[in-house]
C-alpha cells in the first residue's frame, strides 16, 4: 500500500501563520510550516521523526517560545502556543505534538526549576540547543500520572537515575529530558519528582520500535535511561510534582494536544473546501446534494465548537487563577476529550461527504486518509474513559454546576 504524498505546492501561508500572532512569529511558524510539508511523505512512509522540522523550529527559536523575553527568548503566551500548534498541525499532527509537547516541558522549567539550573536551561531554549522530551510514561501504572514505582536514589550530591518508559516522544532526538520518578524519601507511591537530565548525562536506549497507524512522525519508542545527575537538577521539590502537573502539565497538555487536533482537523475541511471549489474539479461533486452541505455543516460546527471551548480554557489558564477547584478541573478535562472527539468526527464526515477518492484514498491532496488515522490517537493519548471516569467524581464534588 502506498503513502499519502505530500503536496509538492507551497502551502497557503494564510493557513499556517497564527492569525493573531505578531508578523515575526508568523513568519517563523510558516518557515517550520513550510519545511514540515516539504518533508512528509518520507516522515510519514518511514514513521521518523521530523528532524528537519526541529532543525526549523531550533533556527527560528520556536523552541524558546514561552521563555520570557528577559531570559532570552520569545515571550510568548498560552495564547501564542495555542495560535502556533494549531497552524502547524494544519501541516501535520505529529510535528504540532512534539512542539506542543516540548513547550508544556520548557514552561515548567521557566516556573519551577530553581537557579542555577533555570537559567541554564532558558538561555539553552532560548538559543534553539534544547529540545525537550518527556519521560512520565511507566510500566504497571496504567497511565496514573501521579504515581511512580521507579526510585530515584540519591548519593553524595547526586540522584541515580534508572528509568524504563513504554512511549517517549522524541526520545531519539532529546537534547534533554523531564523525569519522573518515585522520590527518595518516598513513603507512597504518589511522592513523585520532577527531574531534568541532559543527554550527554544518561545513557538513552531504544527498546522497541515504532509502526503506529498514525501519528507516525512522532516516533514514540520505548527507552531505558539510566546514568547520574547532579541533586539541584530537580524541577520543584522533591515529592511535589503534583504542584507541577496541576498548574502546568496537565494544562498545558489539555490546550497543547486539543490545538494540535484542532488544526488538524482545520486543515482537513480547508484541503476539502479548496478541492470542492476547483473549478477543474467541480464537476465531479453535487452542490444541489443537501447530504453534501450537511455534512459540511457538520464539520464546521464541530471545529468551531471546539474553538470555542479551546479559547474558553485558554482564557481561564492565562487569568492565574488557581486550577485545583473542581469546575476548573472539569474545563480542562473537557476541552481535551471534546477535542479529541469531535476533530476525529469531523474528519470522519468529511471522508463520507468526499467518497472513496478523496476521502479514503492515500494519495487525495486532502490528506483525509492521514488525518483520520493520526486523530484516533487523541482519545487514547491520556485516554479520554480515564478523563471521564475523573470527571464523574469531580461532578458530585460541584452539586450547583458552577461553570468557571
Amino acid at each position: 500500500m502506498t503513502t499519502a504524498t505530500a503536496k509538492t505546492t507551497e502551502p497557503d501561508a494564510s493557513a499556517t501563520a497564527p492569525g493573531d500572532a505578531s508578523p515575526d512569529l508568523a513568519q517563523r511558524v510558516a518557515a517550520v510550516a513550510q519545511v514540515a510539508e516539504e518533508h512528509l511523505a518520507e516522515t510519514e512512509r518511514d514513521a521518523v521523526f521530523p528532524e528537519h522540522a526541529l532543525a526549523a523550529m531550533r533556527s527560528t527559536g520556536l523552541l524558546g517560545l514561552l521563555v520570557p523575553a528577559e531570559d532570552g527568548g520569545l515571550g510568548g503566551t498560552i495564547t501564542d502556543l495555542v495560535d502556533v500548534s494549531m497552524a502547524l498541525g494544519r501541516v501535520d499532527m505529529s510535528v504540532a505534538m512534539i512542539f506542543a509537547m516540548h513547550c508544556q516541558q520548557s514552561e515548567a522549567i521557566v516556573r519551577y526549576a530553581a537557579p542555577p539550573l533555570r537559567e541554564e536551561l532558558l538561555s539553552q531554549l532560548a538559543a534553539g540547543d534544547l529540545y525537550l522530551a518527556s519521560v512520565t510514561t511507566e510500566p504497571g501504572k496504567g497511565g496514573h500520572l501521579f504515581r511512580s514505582y521507579a526510585p530515584l536514589h540519591e548519593g553524595d550530591n547526586t540522584l541515580e537515575i534508572d528509568r524504563t518508559a513504554p512511549i517517549v516522544t522524541g526520545g531519539t532526538m532529546a537534547d534533554g529530558f523531564l523525569i519522573t520518578m518515585r522520590s527518595p524519601q518516598a513513603t507512597a507511591d504518589h511522592h513523585v519528582s520532577l527531574v531534568y537530565a541532559h543527554r550527554h548525562q544518561l545513557r538513552v536506549e531504544s527498546t522497541g520500535v515504532w509502526s503506529p497507524m498514525g501519528m507516525r512522525a512522532s516516533h514514540s519508542l520505548p527507552m531505558t535511561l539510566t546514568g547520574t545527575i547532579p541533586a539541584h537538577q530537580v524541577i520543584g521539590e522533591h515529592g511535589a510534582f503534583h504542584r507541577v502537573a496541576q498548574s502546568v502539565f496537565g494544562p498545558l497538555a489539555h490546550i497543547g494536544w486539543s490545538a494540535a487536533w484542532l488544526g488538524t482537523a482545520a486543515g482537513a475541511l480547508s484541503r476539502v473546501l479548496r478541492l470542492l471549489r476547483d473549478p477543474a474539479g467541480r464537476k465531479r461533486f453535487d452542490f444541489s446534494s443537501e447530504l453534501l452541505m450537511t455534512r459540511l455543516s457538520r464539520a464546521r460546527q464541530r471545529l468551531d465548537t471546539v474553538h470555542a471551548l479551546l479559547r474558553r480554557t485558554e482564557a481561564l489558564v492565562m487569568s492565574g487563577v488557581d486550577l485545583s477547584g473542581a469546575s476548573s478541573q472539569l474545563l480542562l478535562n473537557n476541552v481535551k476529550i471534546t477535542a479529541a472527539e469531535e476533530c476525529h468526527l469531523a474528519v470522519n464526515e468529511l471522508v463520507d461527504a468526499v467518497g472513496l477518492r478523496h476521502g479514503y484514498l492515500q494519495d487525495s491532496p486532502t490528506r483525509l486518509e492521514k488525518a483520520l488515522r493520526d486523530l484516533r490517537s487523541a482519545a487514547l493519548n491520556y485516554s479520554n474513559d480515564r478523563l471521564h471516569l475523573a470527571d464523574g467524581q469531580l461532578c458530585l464534588l460541584d452539586p450547583d454546576v458552577r461553570f468557571t
